[in-house]
C-alpha cells in the first residue's frame, strides 16, 4: 500500500511539473510574441508620442513605459496595433498639462526638439508633419492634438480614436473637424526634392555665415521669420525676429561680431523641413530647419538649447 501511495505522489508530481512546464512554455512564446509585436510598432509609437509631446526624449519614456504596460497584459490583444496607440496616447495626454505649464515659464521662444535625419531620408516626410505645424498644434487642446494628429496623421479611424480619448464618435469628429481648421495654414506643405533642399541649405548658410546681403535678400521672403530656442541657457534671440530688413540686420550684425565662422557641419531634414546641423562661432551646437515657400524661406527655425540636442549625432 505504501508503494502504491508513493507511485500515486509520483504521478500527481509529473502532472503537476507537466503542467508548470507547459505554462511556463505558453508564456514564454507569448512574451517572444509581444517582443516581436512591440518591435514592430516602435518606431511609430516613437513618432506618436513625439508629435504629442514636442520632446523625443519624454516620447522615448512613454514608449518605455508603454512597453512595461504592454508586457504585462495577460488576455490575447487581437489588434496590437490599436491597443498600443491607445496606451501611448494615454500616456501623452497625461504628461501634455505639465509640460505645457513648464512652457509657460520657458525662457524665450519655444520650439520642439528637433527630429534631424539624413537629408535623402525618405522617412523624413512620411508623416507629413513640420515645425510650423508642430507649433501650431500647440495652441490647441490636448484633446484636439490628440484627435488631429491620430485621425488625420497616423490614419486611425475614428471610432477607434473615440475609443482611445474615451468619448463619443460624433465628439470626437468635432475635435478633429476643429483642429484641423486651426492649423490648416501650418499644414500646407511645398515639396522640396533632396538635391533642392540640400541646395537651399548650403546657400543659406553660406550667405548668413558672410553677411552676404545680396544672397540673403534673394533667399528670404518679406515676411520671414526667425524662431531661435536657447532655453536661457545660450545665447538666442528672446522673441521671434520678423519680417526680411530686421532679418538682415541681425544677420550681418552677427556676421561682424563673430571672431571666427560658423562651422557647417551636415546638412539634414528636421522635422520634415530642409536644414542643417552647424557650430556657431563660439563652437555651440545648432539645428537650423528652413521654411519654404514659393522658391523663398519664410520661416527659419534654430535650437541652441543643449538640452534639446542630446541626441543629436554630431
Amino acid at each position: 500500500m505504501r508503494q502504491h501511495g508513493t507511485n500515486e505522489t509520483d504521478r500527481t508530481i509529473k502532472v503537476r511539473e507537466t503542467a508548470m512546464a507547459n505554462e511556463a512554455s505558453a508564456c514564454a512564446s507569448l512574451r517572444d510574441e509581444r517582443v516581436i509585436e512591440f518591435a514592430r510598432e516602435s518606431k511609430r509609437l516613437l513618432r506618436l508620442g513625439y508629435r504629442m509631446l514636442g520632446s523625443i526624449t519624454e516620447a522615448e519614456d512613454v514608449v518605455q513605459d508603454s512597453w512595461l504596460r504592454w508586457e504585462r497584459v495577460k488576455d490575447e490583444v487581437r489588434t496590437p496595433t490599436a491597443y498600443l496607440t491607445r496606451i501611448v496616447t494615454r500616456l501623452c495626454l497625461d504628461r501634455i498639462k505639465s509640460a505645457r505649464a513648464r512652457r509657460e515659464i520657458y525662457v524665450g521662444p519655444w520650439l520642439p526638439e528637433p527630429l534631424v535625419e539624413p537629408a535623402d531620408a525618405q522617412e523624413a516626410v512620411a508623416d507629413d508633419v513640420t515645425v510650423t505645424l508642430m507649433l501650431a498644434l500647440e495652441r490647441l487642446s490636448p484633446l484636439e492634438r490628440a484627435a488631429f494628429l491620430l485621425h488625420d496623421v497616423f490614419d486611425v479611424a475614428l471610432t477607434e480614436v473615440a475609443v482611445v480619448l474615451d468619448r463619443d464618435p460624433a465628439a470626437v469628429r468635432q475635435l478633429a473637424s476643429r483642429a484641423r481648421k486651426n492649423v490648416q495654414n501650418a499644414r500646407s506643405r511645398y515639396s522640396v526634392g533632396p538635391a533642392e533642399a540640400d541646395g537651399i541649405a548650403r546657400a543659406f548658410f553660406a550667405a548668413s555665415r558672410d553677411g552676404d546681403v545680396t544672397a540673403l535678400s534673394a533667399l528670404l521672403a518679406r515676411d520671414v521669420e526667425i524662431h531661435s530656442d536657447g532655453g536661457g541657457k545660450v545665447l538666442a534671440f528672446r522673441e521671434v525676429i520678423r519680417g526680411q530688413e530686421r532679418a538682415l540686420r541681425l544677420f550681418v550684425s552677427a556676421q561682424r561680431k563673430a571672431a571666427t565662422a560658423p562651422t557647417l557641419l551636415r546638412t539634414a531634414i528636421i522635422d520634415g523641413l530642409p536644414g542643417f546641423v552647424s557650430l556657431d562661432p563660439v563652437g555651440v551646437l545648432q539645428t537650423t530647419a528652413l521654411g519654404i515657400r514659393d522658391g523663398k524661406i519664410f520661416a527659419i527655425y534654430i535650437v541652441k538649447n543643449p538640452d534639446k540636442l542630446t541626441h543629436v549625432n554630431v
